[in-house]
Parts: C-alpha cells; sequence; structure tokens
C-alpha cells in the first residue's frame, strides 16, 4: 500500500514538472519510439496533447523506478529483523487412564 502512494507521489511530481520540460527523458524518446505524430490539440481547452503524453509517459517510468527502489529497500529491513517465537506445548504423560497406546509414526 505504501508502495502505490510512493508511485502516486513520484508520477504526480514528475507529470508537472516534465509538463514545463518536455525535454526530460526518456519521454520524446519514448513517444518517437511509438510513431506518434505531434499534434496542437488542446486537452481540455488548456494543456497541448504531445507535452501532456509525454508528461504522461515519464510520470510512469519515474514513477516504476521509485516504487521498485522503495518495494526493495523495505524488503532489506523486513529480512534484517529477526523473529522471535515462543510456543506453549502441553504434553499429558504419564496419564493412568489412558491406555491405549500411541499411534505408528507418519511418514
Amino acid at each position: 500500500m505504501k508502495g502505490a502512494i510512493v508511485f502516486l507521489v513520484v508520477f504526480a511530481l514528475v507529470l508537472v514538472i516534465t509538463l514545463s520540460n518536455t525535454g526530460i527523458p526518456p519521454g520524446r524518446a519514448l513517444y518517437n519510439l511509438l510513431n506518434v505524430p505531434d499534434t496542437n490539440y488542446l486537452v481540455a481547452n488548456a494543456i497541448p496533447a504531445t507535452p501532456l503524453a509525454i508528461s504522461i509517459i515519464n510520470g510512469a517510468v519515474y514513477g516504476i523506478i521509485a516504487w521498485l527502489i522503495f518495494t526493495l529497500a523495505t524488503m532489506g529491513k523486513k529480512k534484517d529483523k529477526q523473529q522471535n517465537i515462543q510456543q506453549v506445548v502441553n504434553v499429558n504423560v504419564g496419564n493412568k487412564k489412558d491406555t491405549t497406546p500411541p499411534p505408528p509414526p507418519q511418514n
């Protein structure tokens, strides 16, 4: 759950930053790799479609990278903690009322 929050925060930050500067890699390179033509179409009458698409690509790429780093870092912390598990086992030994033999060993 925390990883999803990390992804969304990084995605939103990179999206906003890349909207003003579309030259941040790898957004433009991946956009050109898909052979999508540049357009002047405005999304919501405010943002050109091409920079928005590049910003979304950058946000997704950097969000996944941040999520992966966060996940690996938290996995490393979990392995360092040692678990101390205590169990109490009660065994009735020498009960004279029970004369049945114990069950055979299970293989």
